[in-house]
């Protein structure tokens, strides 16, 4: 009976390999996803001295592009229901091709000899006119985006279907290690590949990287086929009743998940939490030089002592929930860490230490959070619809972290000590703690074993 209950995930050097693989597809693409944000500088450059020309606004569609047709076009909802109809290995190897075709047309769009071209459109009200380069890059990084977040929550699914009953948060926790080690990268070797080779360069090292992703997924999907044919055969070992159309995704499956209040106050948690986050990141290098007198060129440092901090202590984290639970209890905790360092930055205390040990307290309540977050949705959706409902939290998550940063850009404009928009996002995050102690409370009225570990006994 027990050889009959084994399966290939049961076998730890299996699982922990297809952690590697599959979370290494997924750093490649944040890679990309940042290889370009280094070379503003060198992007609006003269032509005749290696640049492309552009302008800020150039520049600036440019980066929001690789969100147009996830948003606009609904393709990030669409994403999931591909997922969860065509399965992990299906999606995984399309989410892939898609990014390598993105980065493909970004780096036409950098070598092609398109000087003194323009592509003019009309968007709605907008005229826009754009270098030919900027527009053809535009179209790949909204390419690439399709792919990279049907990537990301394809290697959560991956992860859920792989480590279930295991290590699953510290599993989640090392892919968004991995993930964030990548954006690391991209943001340090980017500027000095292009300025000791060519412009091009680093598109053609992601290129190369985005290859290995690609192959790596391949190598998944044998490894995937062999754990499907193993639970076929456990469920053929088990007498039950249960249809296996039962386990198969239908589009009225959605309705499963807007019904499910457990759905909804993750997503609004996830709202509130990741807009006091994310978006207070783009304004805190320049805090660290207005407020506490750090040097420009250190300035960024203390910035990013929160993601590399990340790096290694959400693993730390998630393996703390496998063993123990407390998996609400955690991300309290790191939520009210995050609200208390907001609180900090409002007051009106100018020493640079004091805004390095808050930086660590935002890094450790940053790492925390996640940790214990993403592997609570699937003890709340069935996998059946986890892709779909991966989706939607992420889709409508876009929202919030779209408009924080509009009021609290007014509001630093309209105070430029900082004070506004510090208590904003300490507001924010003070409506994520009381969320989430909602969700602690739904908890113990439903069962859904949120406070539970993650590792079962086999024993």
């Amino acid at each position: 009976m027990n050889k009959l209950r084994k399966k290939i995930n049961d076998t730890p050097v299996v699982r922990w390999l297809v952690l590697v693989i599959v979370a290494t597809a997924m750093m490649m693409g944040y890679f990309l996803n940042d290889i370009m944000s280094p070379l503003e500088t060198l992007l609006e450059m003269p032509i005749e001295e290696g640049g492309l020309g552009w302008t800020s606004t150039d520049y600036g569609f440019f980066s929001g592009s690789g969100g147009f047709i996830n948003v606009f076009l609904l393709m990030l909802f669409f994403s999931g229901l591909i997922l969860d109809k065509m399965g992990v290995r299906f999606a995984g190897v399309l989410s892939c091709s898609l990014m390598l075709i993105g980065v493909g047309i970004k780096y036409y769009a950098v070598t092609a000899p398109l000087a003194g071209e323009t592509f003019n459109f009309n968007v709605l009200f907008w005229d826009v006119h754009l270098p030919l380069s900027a527009a053809i890059a535009s179209l790949g990084f909204a390419i690439f985006g399709v792919g990279y977040e049907m990537c990301g929550i394809t290697v959560s699914k991956a992860m859920v279907r792989w480590f279930t009953g295991h290590e699953l948060a510290l599993a989640m926790g090392i892919q968004l290690a991995m993930a964030r080690l990548g954006t690391a990268a991209a943001l340090s070797v980017s500027a000095p590949l292009a300025r000791y080779f060519t412009l091009s360069t680093p598109l053609l090292v992601g290129l190369i990287c985005l290859l290995i992703g690609l192959v790596s997924f391949f190598v998944f999907c044998i490894l995937d086929i062999r754990l499907d044919k193993d639970e076929q055969c456990l469920q053929s070992s088990i007498t039950n009743h249960q249809s296996e159309d039962d386990d198969q995704f239908h589009l009225r499956d959605i309705g499963l998940i807007l019904k499910s209040p457990g759905f909804w106050l993750i997503t609004l948690f996830v709202v509130l939490f990741y807009s006091a986050v994310s978006p207070f990141l783009k304004f805190a290098t320049r805090l660290m030089i207005d407020k506490y007198a750090v040097a420009p060129d250190i300035a960024g440092f203390f910035t990013s002592i929160v993601p590399f901090g990340t790096i290694l202590m959400t693993p730390l984290f998630g393996s703390v929930y496998d063993k123990y639970g407390r998996g609400v209890t955690l991300i309290i905790i790191g939520t009210g860490l995050l609200t208390l360092v907001h609180f900090g930055f409002s007051l009106p205390i100018h020493a640079s230490a004091f805004a390095i040990s808050m930086m660590v307290l935002l890094s450790i309540g940053f790492s925390l959070t996640p940790a214990a977050l993403w592997p609570i949705v699937p003890k709340i959706m069935p996998m059946k619809c986890l892709g779909t409902a991966y989706s939607l939290i992420f889709f409508i998550q876009n929202f919030g972290r779209a408009i924080i940063p509009m009021f609290v850009g007014k509001a630093n404009e309209t105070d430029p000590t900082y004070t506004t928009g510090m208590q904003i996002f300490a507001c924010t995050g003070l409506a994520g703690v009381l969320v989430a102690v909602v969700m602690l409370y739904l908890d113990k009225k439903m069962g859904y074993g949120l406070e539970k570990p993650n590792i079962v006994n086999e024993g």
